[in-house]
Protein backbone atom coordinates (compact mmCIF):
# COMPACT_ATOMS: atom_id res chain seq x y z
CA UNK A 1 0.00 0.00 0.00
CA UNK A 2 1.76 3.20 -1.10
CA UNK A 3 0.90 5.82 1.22
CA UNK A 4 2.41 9.74 0.57
CA UNK A 5 3.72 11.13 3.49
CA UNK A 6 5.51 14.40 3.40
CA UNK A 7 9.63 15.01 4.35
CA UNK A 8 11.90 16.60 6.20
CA UNK A 9 15.53 17.32 4.90
CA UNK A 10 17.76 17.79 7.74
CA UNK A 11 21.08 19.78 8.69
CA UNK A 12 23.43 17.18 6.31
CA UNK A 13 20.93 17.24 3.23
CA UNK A 14 19.40 13.80 4.40
CA UNK A 15 15.57 13.16 3.62
CA UNK A 16 13.17 11.36 6.63
CA UNK A 17 9.80 10.64 6.61
CA UNK A 18 7.35 13.08 8.51
CA UNK A 19 6.38 10.09 10.75
CA UNK A 20 8.24 6.63 11.68
CA UNK A 21 7.79 3.33 13.04
CA UNK A 22 8.97 2.97 16.87
CA UNK A 23 10.03 -0.80 17.81
CA UNK A 24 10.90 -1.22 21.21
CA UNK A 25 9.53 -4.66 22.63
CA UNK A 26 9.31 -5.68 19.09
CA UNK A 27 11.48 -8.77 19.47
CA UNK A 28 11.60 -12.29 17.63
CA UNK A 29 9.41 -13.46 14.64
CA UNK A 30 6.37 -11.67 15.80
CA UNK A 31 8.12 -8.29 16.34
CA UNK A 32 9.52 -9.21 12.34
CA UNK A 33 5.72 -9.81 11.61
CA UNK A 34 4.98 -6.11 12.93
CA UNK A 35 7.51 -4.36 11.14
CA UNK A 36 7.36 -5.96 8.19
CA UNK A 37 3.41 -4.67 8.22
CA UNK A 38 3.98 -1.40 9.42
CA UNK A 39 6.88 -1.43 6.18
CA UNK A 40 3.56 -2.70 3.75
CA UNK A 41 1.20 0.13 5.39
CA UNK A 42 4.16 2.42 3.49
CA UNK A 43 5.94 3.44 6.80
CA UNK A 44 9.78 3.61 5.46
CA UNK A 45 11.66 4.83 8.66
CA UNK A 46 12.03 2.70 11.21
CA UNK A 47 13.52 2.96 14.68
CA UNK A 48 15.54 0.89 16.89
CA UNK A 49 18.43 0.30 19.10
CA UNK A 50 21.18 -1.56 20.35
CA UNK A 51 19.30 -1.33 23.58
CA UNK A 52 16.33 -2.64 22.52
CA UNK A 53 17.67 -5.69 22.02
CA UNK A 54 15.86 -6.26 18.52
CA UNK A 55 18.30 -4.94 15.73
CA UNK A 56 18.60 -8.39 14.03
CA UNK A 57 14.47 -8.64 14.33
CA UNK A 58 14.65 -5.02 12.56
CA UNK A 59 16.99 -6.04 9.75
CA UNK A 60 15.39 -9.87 9.36
CA UNK A 61 12.27 -7.13 8.74
CA UNK A 62 14.60 -5.10 6.33
CA UNK A 63 15.47 -8.68 4.51
CA UNK A 64 11.87 -10.24 4.30
CA UNK A 65 10.27 -6.84 2.81
CA UNK A 66 9.62 -6.46 -0.84
CA UNK A 67 10.51 -2.89 -0.06
CA UNK A 68 14.07 -1.86 -1.67
CA UNK A 69 16.30 -1.35 1.36
CA UNK A 70 17.59 1.38 -0.28
CA UNK A 71 14.07 2.95 0.24
CA UNK A 72 14.01 2.27 3.82
CA UNK A 73 15.63 4.54 6.62
CA UNK A 74 17.02 2.44 9.35
CA UNK A 75 17.88 4.13 12.78
CA UNK A 76 19.49 2.56 15.84
CA UNK A 77 21.66 3.85 19.19
CA UNK A 78 24.57 3.63 20.34
CA UNK A 79 24.32 2.57 24.28
CA UNK A 80 26.18 4.68 26.89
CA UNK A 81 28.31 1.99 28.49
CA UNK A 82 30.30 1.90 24.93
CA UNK A 83 30.82 5.90 24.88
CA UNK A 84 34.40 5.77 25.47
CA UNK A 85 35.64 5.58 21.58
CA UNK A 86 37.23 2.19 21.86
CA UNK A 87 34.53 0.82 23.20
CA UNK A 88 32.28 2.93 20.39
CA UNK A 89 33.67 2.15 17.47
CA UNK A 90 33.23 -2.08 17.86
CA UNK A 91 29.33 -1.45 19.23
CA UNK A 92 28.44 0.66 15.77
CA UNK A 93 30.22 -2.79 14.04
CA UNK A 94 28.32 -4.60 16.34
CA UNK A 95 24.80 -3.14 15.62
CA UNK A 96 25.45 -3.98 11.89
CA UNK A 97 26.47 -7.50 12.22
CA UNK A 98 23.80 -8.04 14.60
CA UNK A 99 21.15 -6.69 12.13
CA UNK A 100 23.56 -8.21 9.11
CA UNK A 101 23.23 -4.62 7.46
CA UNK A 102 25.88 -3.33 5.45
CA UNK A 103 25.09 0.44 7.32
CA UNK A 104 22.97 2.51 9.12
CA UNK A 105 21.02 5.05 7.64
CA UNK A 106 20.98 7.04 11.27
CA UNK A 107 22.78 6.33 14.31
CA UNK A 108 22.38 7.99 17.50
CA UNK A 109 24.04 8.88 20.89
CA UNK A 110 21.36 7.16 23.38
CA UNK A 111 21.46 9.40 26.10
CA UNK A 112 24.48 12.10 26.85
CA UNK A 113 25.31 10.43 30.56
CA UNK A 114 26.67 13.83 31.34
CA UNK A 115 28.03 11.85 34.92
CA UNK A 116 30.91 9.75 32.43
CA UNK A 117 31.44 12.56 30.41
CA UNK A 118 32.68 10.09 27.41
CA UNK A 119 29.55 11.87 25.20
CA UNK A 120 32.53 13.55 22.86
CA UNK A 121 34.36 10.92 22.61
CA UNK A 122 30.88 8.67 20.87
CA UNK A 123 30.40 11.73 18.81
CA UNK A 124 33.90 11.25 17.79
CA UNK A 125 33.55 7.90 16.77
CA UNK A 126 29.72 8.22 15.00
CA UNK A 127 31.84 10.99 12.67
CA UNK A 128 34.25 8.33 12.11
CA UNK A 129 31.97 5.49 11.44
CA UNK A 130 29.96 8.11 9.35
CA UNK A 131 33.15 8.58 7.40
CA UNK A 132 33.92 5.25 6.87
CA UNK A 133 30.51 4.30 5.36
CA UNK A 134 28.77 2.56 8.22
CA UNK A 135 26.16 5.53 8.59
CA UNK A 136 25.20 7.60 6.48
CA UNK A 137 23.39 10.71 8.98
CA UNK A 138 24.80 10.63 12.69
CA UNK A 139 22.19 12.62 16.03
CA UNK A 140 21.91 11.90 19.42
CA UNK A 141 18.34 11.54 21.60
CA UNK A 142 17.35 13.39 24.89
CA UNK A 143 20.75 15.49 24.54
CA UNK A 144 20.38 18.72 26.30
CA UNK A 145 20.89 22.24 24.53
CA UNK A 146 24.10 22.63 27.05
CA UNK A 147 25.61 18.97 25.61
CA UNK A 148 24.87 19.95 22.17
CA UNK A 149 26.76 23.28 22.66
CA UNK A 150 29.57 21.25 23.51
CA UNK A 151 29.51 19.17 20.75
CA UNK A 152 29.55 21.48 18.24
CA UNK A 153 32.34 23.47 20.44
CA UNK A 154 34.37 20.15 20.57
CA UNK A 155 34.02 18.98 16.59
CA UNK A 156 32.25 21.60 14.66
CA UNK A 157 29.67 19.23 13.71
CA UNK A 158 26.08 19.35 15.07
CA UNK A 159 23.99 16.64 14.82
CA UNK A 160 21.06 15.87 12.46
CA UNK A 161 18.40 15.05 14.61
CA UNK A 162 17.96 15.13 18.29
CA UNK A 163 15.04 11.97 19.50
CA UNK A 164 13.32 13.39 22.99
CA UNK A 165 10.42 12.70 24.71
CA UNK A 166 7.82 14.42 23.65
CA UNK A 167 4.10 14.41 23.81
CA UNK A 168 0.84 16.39 25.25
CA UNK A 169 1.73 16.01 28.35
CA UNK A 170 5.36 17.17 28.50
CA UNK A 171 6.02 19.03 25.29
CA UNK A 172 9.25 19.80 25.54
CA UNK A 173 8.75 23.80 23.93
CA UNK A 174 12.20 25.45 25.12
CA UNK A 175 14.23 22.32 23.52
CA UNK A 176 12.67 22.35 20.54
CA UNK A 177 13.11 26.22 20.25
CA UNK A 178 16.50 25.45 20.87
CA UNK A 179 16.75 23.07 18.10
CA UNK A 180 15.16 24.74 15.75
CA UNK A 181 17.80 27.27 16.18
CA UNK A 182 20.38 25.49 15.54
CA UNK A 183 18.96 23.01 12.54
CA UNK A 184 18.35 20.03 14.54
CA UNK A 185 15.82 17.90 13.44
CA UNK A 186 13.68 17.25 16.62
CA UNK A 187 12.25 13.71 16.58
CA UNK A 188 9.73 12.22 18.74
CA UNK A 189 9.66 9.20 21.39
CA UNK A 190 6.83 7.91 23.33
CA UNK A 191 4.32 10.38 21.09
CA UNK A 192 1.41 8.80 22.78
CA UNK A 193 2.49 9.10 26.01
CA UNK A 194 1.05 6.27 27.76
CA UNK A 195 -2.01 5.45 25.71
CA UNK A 196 -4.64 5.06 28.85
CA UNK A 197 -3.74 8.74 30.05
CA UNK A 198 -4.20 10.37 26.23
CA UNK A 199 -7.13 7.72 25.19
CA UNK A 200 -9.27 8.93 28.21
CA UNK A 201 -8.45 13.19 28.02
CA UNK A 202 -11.33 15.09 27.22
CA UNK A 203 -9.63 17.60 25.51
CA UNK A 204 -7.93 15.04 22.70
CA UNK A 205 -11.25 13.31 23.11
CA UNK A 206 -13.38 15.89 21.87
CA UNK A 207 -10.94 17.33 19.12
CA UNK A 208 -10.89 13.66 17.61
CA UNK A 209 -14.67 14.02 17.17
CA UNK A 210 -14.76 16.81 16.02
CA UNK A 211 -12.32 16.12 13.20
CA UNK A 212 -13.98 12.28 12.75
CA UNK A 213 -10.21 11.01 13.94
CA UNK A 214 -8.86 8.81 16.55
CA UNK A 215 -7.04 10.64 19.48
CA UNK A 216 -4.34 9.12 18.32
CA UNK A 217 -4.38 10.68 15.20
CA UNK A 218 -5.06 13.69 16.72
CA UNK A 219 -1.99 13.75 19.02
CA UNK A 220 0.24 12.39 15.85
CA UNK A 221 -0.71 14.99 13.77
CA UNK A 222 0.07 17.62 16.50
CA UNK A 223 3.69 16.10 16.72
CA UNK A 224 3.55 17.14 12.61
CA UNK A 225 2.16 20.43 12.95
CA UNK A 226 5.09 21.14 16.06
CA UNK A 227 8.02 20.32 12.79
CA UNK A 228 8.82 17.01 15.38
CA UNK A 229 9.03 13.74 13.44
CA UNK A 230 7.06 10.86 15.91
CA UNK A 231 7.67 7.35 15.75
CA UNK A 232 4.65 5.79 17.54
CA UNK A 233 4.76 1.87 17.91
CA UNK A 234 2.07 -0.73 17.04
CA UNK A 235 1.68 -4.57 16.33
CA UNK A 236 -1.67 -4.52 15.08
CA UNK A 237 -2.19 -3.67 10.94
CA UNK A 238 -4.92 -1.25 11.83
CA UNK A 239 -3.65 0.86 14.41
CA UNK A 240 -0.43 1.15 11.83
CA UNK A 241 -2.40 2.34 9.41
CA UNK A 242 -4.38 4.40 11.69
CA UNK A 243 -1.12 6.22 13.08
CA UNK A 244 0.24 6.80 9.48
CA UNK A 245 -3.42 8.58 8.18
CA UNK A 246 -2.51 11.69 9.65
CA UNK A 247 -2.03 14.01 6.47
CA UNK A 248 -5.60 14.77 5.37
CA UNK A 249 -6.53 17.32 7.54
CA UNK A 250 -5.56 19.90 10.21
CA UNK A 251 -5.45 21.36 13.54
CA UNK A 252 -6.09 25.04 13.83
CA UNK A 253 -4.12 27.34 16.03
CA UNK A 254 -6.55 27.14 18.88
CA UNK A 255 -6.54 22.90 18.65
CA UNK A 256 -2.52 23.38 19.18
CA UNK A 257 -2.76 26.16 22.39
CA UNK A 258 -5.31 23.64 24.03
CA UNK A 259 -3.04 20.59 23.36
CA UNK A 260 -0.25 23.04 24.73
CA UNK A 261 -1.98 23.57 27.84
CA UNK A 262 -1.81 19.83 28.75
CA UNK A 263 1.63 19.69 29.49
CA UNK A 264 3.25 19.39 32.84
CA UNK A 265 6.15 20.33 34.48
CA UNK A 266 6.25 16.49 35.33
CA UNK A 267 5.62 15.01 32.66
CA UNK A 268 7.95 12.73 31.88
CA UNK A 269 7.09 9.24 31.84
CA UNK A 270 9.81 8.00 33.94
CA UNK A 271 11.36 10.87 35.39
CA UNK A 272 14.40 10.15 33.07
CA UNK A 273 16.23 13.70 33.20
CA UNK A 274 18.84 14.11 30.60
CA UNK A 275 20.75 16.18 32.90
CA UNK A 276 20.79 13.65 35.65
CA UNK A 277 20.02 9.89 33.81
CA UNK A 278 22.50 7.55 33.06
CA UNK A 279 21.87 4.73 30.54
CA UNK A 280 23.66 1.85 31.13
Amino acid sequence: MKREIPEVTLNDGMRLPAIGFGTYNLNGNAGVNAITSAIDTGYRLIDTAYNYENEGTVGEAVRRSSIPRDQLIITSKLPGRYQEYDKAVPAIQESLYRAKLDYYDLYLIHWPNPKQGNYVEAWQALLDAKKWGLIRSIGVCNFLPEHLEVLEKETGTKPSINQIELHPFFNQEEQRSFDEEHHIQTESWSPLARAKDILNNETLEKMARDHNKTVSQIVLRWHYQLGSIAIPKSASPERQAENISIFDFSLSETEMGRIAELTRPDGRLNDQDPATYEEF
